[in-house]
């Protein structure tokens, strides 16, 4: 089968961006298209920008142009039940179904499942009753961690160190519920779980049903600010591979969390296909716990892992879509890639849209500059969302990428522009 093939990347972030430019250098792909897409992929002769997000309308629109591959990036399509809708209609998709997604799209059966399957995680309860959530806080005591049940674009997790943090938290999901998350029957609930100590980390692999293949380690810098200080974000920077990970917290990662998963989900009679995401607490002694579980790549740290893989990846696809993934072997560049978030002022909170962007830097072979938050209005390129750009480099080690990544990243101008200035410190300490 040496066919070539269109190929859909659905989602408009710098996840997407970086799959799209993938997946363009297949000599297998004739065409990729990006539904929504961004300004990036706006910019780029080779990609094709689709303005279409509803679920059914997509599905009509890929069944006419023919499109021979799928991929999913973000949470909210696979939430909505695109992977089922594509299936139910003949089209390949890679992706979890809406009830495999649930590993994300709800914390408390996310939870559930790792109980029942003896995953290690963080003691937990769930509530939706907030006086008995204030009480179970004030009874268990501070830091804790105080999560939204459903989808919340990475916003929905308060790691709290005061008892005032954590009512707060509670109040703001439950109370408020300013988060818009109470799409479950049960209205709005969350899930009040036990503080870890150690250092995290993101273990993405590629499930086709039957095999698991696990993409290069990498770790990504959740707060905002340098030291990691500040509030949450979905993340301002990421690089690949993450020393943390040594052989063996690989090993018990899959043998501990991955595997038990996939058979679970299998033994419960909803097979997992897709990325596998899990967030993972590395406790000083190499002991292995989940934090969360994602329903796709990682962003911003799809960008570096895609920066360093040297295999096809509509070809890595196309055989998962088949559960041929055993066949497979990824081939991926021995150097470091690092990636650094140039945010919109105000991110993450009430981010500006609208400033022109109105330098950035040349693309190289070591260098891109991925889109996220990005737009083009009247032919000028525009700011559109809280993280903007993920500037990502390739070098011999994390100091060579480190340099690179930012004196990239000094060439970005655009008013109010934030980013943090010491992504990868950790790889960086002794």
């Amino acid at each position: 089968m040496t066919d070539t093939i269109k190929v859909l990347v659905v989602g408009g972030g710098g996840r997407e961006h970086a799959l799209a430019w993938k997946l363009k250098q297949s000599p297998r792909v004739a065409q990729v298209f990006v539904a929504p897409g961004n300004g990036g992929t706006a910019r780029d002769p080779q990609l094709t920008n689709v303005d279409i997000t509803d679920v059914r309308a997509l599905r009509e629109w890929a069944q006419a142009q023919g499109i021979g591959l799928t991929v999913v990036g973000p949470e909210a399509p696979l939430a909505a039940g695109v992977v089922d809708e594509f299936r139910a209609h003949g089209l390949r998709i890679f992706g979890p179904t809406k009830a495999a997604a649930q590993l994300e799209s709800s914390k408390a059966f996310s939870k559930a499942f790792m109980q029942r399957h003896g995953i290690p995680t963080a003691a937990y309860e769930t509530f939706s009753d907030p006086a008995q959530a204030h009480a179970y806080v004030d009874r268990v005591g501070a830091p804790i961690v105080v999560k939204a049940d459903g989808l919340a674009a990475g916003k929905g997790v308060v790691v709290a160190m005061t008892l005032a943090e954590a009512h707060e938290a509670i109040d703001f999901m439950l109370v408020d519920n300013t988060l818009g998350v109470a799409h479950n029957e049960g209205g709005a609930r969350v899930v009040i779980e036990s503080f870890l100590q150690g250092e995290e980390a993101s273990f993405i692999v590629l499930c086709d049903g039957q095999t698991v293949t696990a993409l290069a380690t990498s770790q990504d810098h959740k707060r905002l600010l340098d030291g990691d200080r500040g509030p949450n974000t979905g993340g301002m920077g990421a690089y690949s591979p993450a020393p943390v990970v040594t052989a063996e917290v690989h090993r018990r990662a899959m043998e501990e969390v991955i595997l038990p998963t996939v058979r679970g989900m299998a033994a419960d009679g909803v097979p997992y296909t897709g990325f596998l995401y899990a967030g993972l607490m590395i406790e000083p002694g190499g002991s292995v716990k989940t934090l969360e579980f994602n329903c796709r790549m990682g962003d911003p740290e799809t960008q570096p892992i895609l920066m360093r893989l040297q295999s096809d990846l509509a070809e890595v696809l196309l055989a998962a879509t088949e559960q041929r993934l055993h066949e497979i072997t990824l081939q991926w560049d021995e150097r470091v890639a690092l990636g650094v978030v140039v945010a919109a002022p105000g991110y993450p909170l009430t981010p500006r849209k609208g400033d022109a962007i109105t330098a950035l830097p040349p693309d190289g072979a070591d260098v891109i500059t991925f889109h996220a938050g990005t737009a083009m209005q009247g032919g000028q390129l525009v700011t559109a969302g809280g993280r903007v750009l993920c500037v990502t480099a390739l070098g011999a080690d994390v100091v060579e990428a480190r340099r690179k990544a930012y004196a990239a990243v000094a060439q970005v101008a655009f008013d109010g522009m934030q980013y943090r200035t010491d992504i990868g410190f950790r790889a960086l300490q002794p």
